[in-house]
């Protein structure tokens, strides 16, 4: 077995200390000298015309250097989320958004901004303005949205308020499959609109230089793509634009892929109208009613087996609710349904899948990205077909499962799978014998037992445009610098990636510093999404180290006199292999070759080589492979058939991620996912009344899950070792939440014997549910 010094260890992270101490930097931290305060007049309306804007009174408000209307800023139509960077060429971006537009489409669309001295004389000088408002039709429901006499949001050649591509998949012939079936099954199942809920709301910092030159500190998961989008908004050269995390992020879970709302935008219009830098920090309600959300909608599946089990034909049909602007709307569908094909070996299979435009908050990425909606349906289905074929819900999974080498629809190879492996930890942590057994006649309170399972993406290639640069630097003491354009947004990547470098370099961890999100100071990368820093910037980061490596071995070759293909280094020792080392130490001692010895330090060796001109940099330079992670979730419930409550005893999560690099910081990821998993099936929503406002618009409105309703999770991993990934890891950072609602849902029939079709399953819902059907 392959043993390895950094890998695998739980090295403590690098940004623990700033953490817990209070001082680390994020964005809304951030003053700089004259610095003003942005604030966002915004639509009380869901869909209107803006017939005029009278902003005379707010600019006369004492403090206020600025007010922002489209008639004063760039009408350059952009697309918030990075699709419009990511977008691969067969496929166009859809840009439909301004800055501010004449044309408002959801309550919340921004109307005008203002720059003032402080937040309260912004927030004052906002009151001020006029604004004359012809309210247009509106439709909140996608199904509504698609119907022939429903107000057109936007403009679409592919069909009635439809944003980006409609989907499809196909696979073998469905219709030919489900007639030879013995059992065909269908259902059509509701998805809520979730909230991201990350810690640190939307903001961006921006100052305009001299030359015309534009820094943004600010929130985005993608720092290199917000740098090509506000470049093209404000039509500058992207060379003339910064964008950087000052260093942190408070959260991120898909909202910031790309611009942080639009925060950076208004905070460059009003610092290229002021004069001034400008700081625009979106409030909890704001970010709750303006920042993407999950995609709700609807899915339908179809299903067919033969009568031993053996999955034959699967239907998949999607119709997500996208909100006012397409955002990621073009691709979270592609994944839904590409995911959700993965999971079985079915020889015949189709999906089509589209979003729709409607009159609420623009949808956009959200950790899984399409991928908790399809295995909610199809987990469930799979429960529904165990009940009518009488066969036990894991039995039929064992039997189904995606094996490596399996025909699928992806178009990369399934390389490994620990799915067998992470339901059988999984069932043995949860007690899976103990399934129909927990309850006794006339028990108001019923326990019961579910599975979910699912895969998930290590990073979004070959569907989107996805490569990765890293810069290894030798520092003249020995010292490393590495330098890689992702973000840290609490996944600990400034402590994993490192840990790849120092393996493969042959240092400790105290002899490395990482350099990030920071586009004046790290190469392109297309940032942190789709579970891919870990599995695509590391690879980079490997191949930059790589790279370092072989310059330093070939270069300490001569002054060794041994071929490099012999040396090796560790411990900060460049060394030759099978030989004691510790021979030469301090750069004067090493005698410049005046007599042999076998090892020499690397901090030695750095400053000989620049005492004659070199340097060693190694560059990473990848396109990543993609690779497969897969995750079992098992969950005991106990339903209270009096309130409707459903408390959650126990998760087992099992979850194959290739490698562990950091086991504690893999654990951490899928803790936090099943957290998020639990909020999606038993109480997160955001709803609107009839006039389009949202009912939701805080954390104290909002039912998040509380540190009460955590349960106990065990949360275990198992190591297939991919070998396409960085020391065989995999992606892991969305797949904690993905299977999650269908493990509780199949959980609470097991428990009440009622079948959930909608999510989330909140009290009232399971109370009107049990006295509809008269189970208790």
């Amino acid at each position: 077995m392959q043993t390895f010094n950094i890998v695998g260890k739980n090295i403590r992270r690098n940004d623990a200390l700033e953490k817990v101490t209070g001082t680390a930097t994020f964005s809304s931290d951030l003053n700089l000298p004259g610095m003003l305060h942005g604030k966002v007049l915004r639509s009380p309306h869901p869909h209107a015309k803006i017939l005029s804007i009278d902003t005379s009174e707010a600019e006369k408000y004492p403090g206020v250097k600025a007010v922002a209307t489209w008639e004063n800023t760039p009408r350059v139509l952009f697309n918030t989320s990075a699709s419009m960077t990511f977008t691969v060429p067969h496929l166009t971006p859809v840009l439909d958004q301004y800055i501010f537009d004449q044309v408002v489409r959801y309550v919340g669309d921004e109307v005008a901004a203002v720059a003032a001295v402080s937040e309260e004389a912004a927030a004052e000088a906002l009151k001020l303005i006029k604004v004359e408002y012809e309210l247009l039709p509106a439709v909140f429901d996608p199904l509504d949205a698609i119907r022939e006499d429903a107000p057109i949001i936007h403009e679409s050649k592919t069909g009635k308020n439809i944003s980006g591509e409609i989907v499809n998949i196909q696979l073998g012939d469905t219709e030919a499959g489900f007639a030879e079936c013995d059992l065909v099954l269908e259902e059509t199942f509701k998805l809520p609109v979730q909230k991201q809920v990350q810690l640190e709301t939307q903001a961006a910092v921006a100052r305009v230089g001299t030359n015309g030159e534009i820094t943004v500190y600010s929130t985005t998961q993608t720092p290199h793509p917000s740098k090509m989008i506000l470049a093209g908004i404000f039509g500058i050269p992207q060379s003339k634009v910064r964008v950087l995390n000052p260093p942190y992020v408070g959260g991120g879970f898909g909202v910031r892929i790309g611009l942080s709302a639009k925060a950076e935008p208004i905070a460059v219009a009003l610092a290229q109208l002021s004069g001034h830098p400008v700081k625009v920090v979106y409030s909890r309600e704001e970010d709750f009613i303006a920042s993407d959300t999950r995609h709700g909608g609807y899915v339908t599946i179809k299903l067919g087996a033969k009568k031993d089990g053996t999955f034959h034909a699967i239907q998949l049909q999607s119709r997500l609710n996208g909100g006012a602007y397409c955002s990621f709307g073009g691709e979270v569908p592609g994944v839904l349904g590409a995911m959700g094909l993965s999971v079985y070996r079915i020889p015949h299979q189709s999906y089509q899948g589209y979003t729709v435009y409607t009159n609420r908050t623009p949808a956009g990425a959200m950790r899984g990205f399409g991928n908790p909606q399809a295995m909610f349906a199809i987990e469930s289905m799979v429960d529904m077909m165990a009940e009518k074929l009488g066969m036990d819900l894991l039995e039929l999974h064992r039997k189904n499962i995606m094996q490596v080498g399996d025909t699928w629809c992806l178009p990369y190879a399934c390389s490994s799978t620990g799915l067998m492996e992470c339901m059988e930890k999984a069932a043995q942590s949860i007690g899976w014998e103990r399934r129909g057994k927990l309850n006794q006649p006339g028990d108001t309170k019923r326990r019961g037992i579910g599975m979910g399972v699912g895969t998930h993406v290590s990073n979004s290639w070959p569907f989107c445009v996805d490569y990765d640069n890293a810069l290894i630097t030798i520092q003249q003491d020995g010292s490393v610098l590495l330098s890689s354009g992702v973000p840290d947004i609490g996944t600990g990547t400034t402590t994993t990636l490192p840990q790849l470098a120092a393996e493969v370099l042959g240092i400790s961890m105290e002899q490395i510093y990482m350099t990030f999100a920071d586009t004046l100071t790290t190469p392109f990368d297309i940032g942190s999404h789709a579970s891919r820093t870990l599995y695509a910037a590391g690879t980079a980061v490997i191949a930059a180290a790589q790279d370092a490596k072989q310059q330093i071995l070939e270069y300490a070759a001569d002054l060794l006199d041994t071929p490099a293909e012999r040396l090796d280094i560790k411990e900060g020792m460049v060394h030759i292999q099978g030989q004691p080392f510790g021979i030469c130490y301090g750069s004067d001692a090493c005698k410049m070759g005046n007599a042999k010895f076998t090892s020499i330090t690397l901090k030695d060796l750095a400053y000989y080589a620049h005492l004659r001109n070199k340097q060693f940099i190694g560059v990473g330079r990848i396109i990543p492979a993609n690779a497969p992670p897969w995750h079992a979730h098992f969950v005991e419930v106990e339903v209270d058939t009096q309130t409707g409550v459903i408390q959650i005893i126990k998760v087992a999560a099992a979850h194959d991620v290739g490698r562990a690099i950091n086991p504690k910081i893999v654990e951490g990821q899928i803790e936090g996912g099943v957290v998020m998993g639990l909020g999606y099936a038993l109480g997160e929503e955001i709803l609107v009344d009839d006039k389009g406002k949202p009912q939701h618009t805080g954390i104290h409105k909002y039912f998040l899950p509380t540190a009460m309703d955590i349960p106990e999770i065990d949360a275990m991993y198992v190591e297939s070792i991919d070998p396409t990934g960085p020391f065989g890891a995999k992606g892991v950072g969305e797949c904690g939440l993905v299977p999650t609602a269908p493990a509780v849902a199949t959980a609470v029939f097991d428990a009440i014997g009622i079948r959930f079709t909608e999510i989330p399953m909140t009290p009232e819902r399971v109370y009107k549910k049990i006295k509809e059907q008269k189970r208790m």
